[in-house]
This record gives C-alpha cells, sequence and structure tokens, in this order.
C-alpha cells in the first residue's frame, strides 16, 4: 500500500473539478443554521464514503466558498470532525484535512446491530427505495442531454472498474449521479441524506462476490433502460435492486 508522498500527491485533483461528485451533498447552507448545516451536509461526505479514507477533503477555501460560510465556521465544523475522530489535520506541502477509517468495535455484526440500534432500518430501506425508484423513472422519462447520459455511463464505468474496497463508493456515486439527474434538487438532497444512513450500516457488511456480480448487473440494465428512455423498465429494475440490498442488511441484521 503506498501511504508516502506519491499517494498525497495522487489524491483528488484541486479546483471546482474536485466537487464536481459531491454537487448533490454539499450545497450553500441557509443563514442562520451554517454551522449545524454545514457539520451535517461534511459528515454526509465522509460517511458516504465520497472521499475515501487516506485522501483529503476539499481544501478549506473551496468547501467555505461551496457552503457560502466563513473560514473560521468551516473550521468549528472540521474541529468538531476531528475530535470525533473522523478526520485529522496535516501541515506542509502536502497537508490538509484527510479522513480516517471509522473504528469498530467488536466484529462486523456486533457493530451492524450497535448502528442499527440508532436508526428506523425499515423506514430507512422504504425511504431509499421510493427516493431511488423516483430518481430511476425520473431521470428515464427526462430527454437527457449529451452531457447528462455521459454522465450516466461515467458513473456506470466507475462501478465496473471500480476495486473490491472501493465498489460502495462507487455504487454510491451512481446513485447520486442519478438522483442529481432527476432534476429535483430537493429529490437529490434527501437521497444523499438517506444513502448516508443506509451506508453507514451497509459498512459493517463484508462484499461479497455473488452480491456486487448480481448488483453490476442491476447496475447496467438500469443504466441501458433510463438512457433507453423506459421509464417503467427503470423503475423495476431499481425497486428489485433495492430489495436485494435490503434483504442482504436484513439477513444481517437478524
Amino acid at each position: 500500500m503506498d501511504t508516502g508522498t506519491n499517494a498525497q500527491e495522487r489524491a483528488l485533483p484541486h479546483g471546482p473539478a474536485r466537487l464536481t461528485h459531491l454537487a448533490p451533498v454539499l450545497r450553500p447552507v441557509r443563514a442562520g443554521n451554517g454551522f449545524e448545516e454545514a457539520l451535517e451536509q461534511i459528515l454526509q461526505v465522509v460517511r458516504l464514503g465520497l472521499v475515501p479514507e487516506g485522501e483529503r477533503l476539499p481544501s478549506e477555501r473551496e468547501l467555505a466558498e461551496r457552503l457560502r460560510i466563513s473560514r473560521v465556521t468551516l473550521r468549528e465544523v472540521l474541529k468538531v470532525l476531528q475530535d470525533q475522530g473522523l478526520v485529522e489535520s496535516r501541515r506542509g506541502r502536502y497537508g490538509g484535512t484527510f479522513v480516517l477509517a471509522r473504528p469498530a468495535t467488536g466484529g462486523p455484526r456486533t457493530e451492524l446491530r450497535r448502528r442499527g440500534a440508532d436508526v428506523d432500518v425499515e423506514d430507512t430501506l422504504r425511504f431509499r427505495e421510493v427516493l431511488d425508484v423516483g430518481s430511476a423513472g425520473l431521470c428515464a422519462a427526462h430527454d437527457l442531454g449529451p452531457e447528462q447520459r455521459r454522465r450516466v455511463r461515467a458513473a456506470l464505468d466507475g462501478t465496473r472498474d471500480a476495486a473490491p474496497q472501493d465498489y460502495r463508493r462507487a455504487d454510491t456515486l451512481f446513485h447520486l449521479a442519478l438522483a442529481g439527474l432527476s432534476g429535483s434538487p430537493s429529490l437529490a438532497a434527501e437521497y444523499a441524506a438517506v444513502r448516508a444512513r443506509l451506508n453507514d450500516l451497509l459498512d459493517c457488511i463484508p462484499l461479497l462476490v455473488r452480491n456486487v456480480e448480481h448488483s453490476q448487473a442491476q447496475h447496467a440494465a438500469l443504466a441501458e433502460a433510463v438512457l433507453d428512455g423506459d421509464a417503467d423498465g427503470a423503475r423495476e429494475i431499481m425497486r428489485e435492486h433495492c430489495a436485494g440490498t435490503a434483504a442482504l442488511l436484513r439477513g444481517f441484521l437478524s
């Protein structure tokens, strides 16, 4: 594993391009709740795995501009994340705020049950299905332009090319891409929130080769339905896809 300077240099590039895949999560916050909303959104970025463990968050300047908060407020948010052991600050030429591995207590099943006790799992699964199925149908019903179609294909390629340890992150980005293309910013924002809760549970489950293969086949069929404008087909494939995830999670929780 390369953990030296070269690995740091290969971290996500600087500038607006770094924030492209974070757009569904990082949005300007409302006046009056800047700290709370900024904390919520950056927590979502970390919990969704949109910035992988060991890599750095966008710079303070980029985050502050994106969220439209002061650097002082942003530093208060990052201090909370450091205190929670989610990120660490490093100095130097290749410094910044880096995402840390999330420690688990006990075995994976014990940790899953511990996290599951803090959320309404069935509500999370149902709400996720409603939003995922809805976004798939809306994407397929829209007349997607060339750039939007490219985004769908690129997100699918990301899941196909992902290494096992990066698969859940690529899977999340694929679903976020569809939510972002639904035409409803509110849907995209709600999906990011519910997906963060779901990923918090899924991170406790080992990746199973058969499950990944099945999921990838569904992703390919889903992308094809969306690009073909088959709204009914896209909704049905997504519904089956969500049911598979729900069954896997319920199995580990039982």
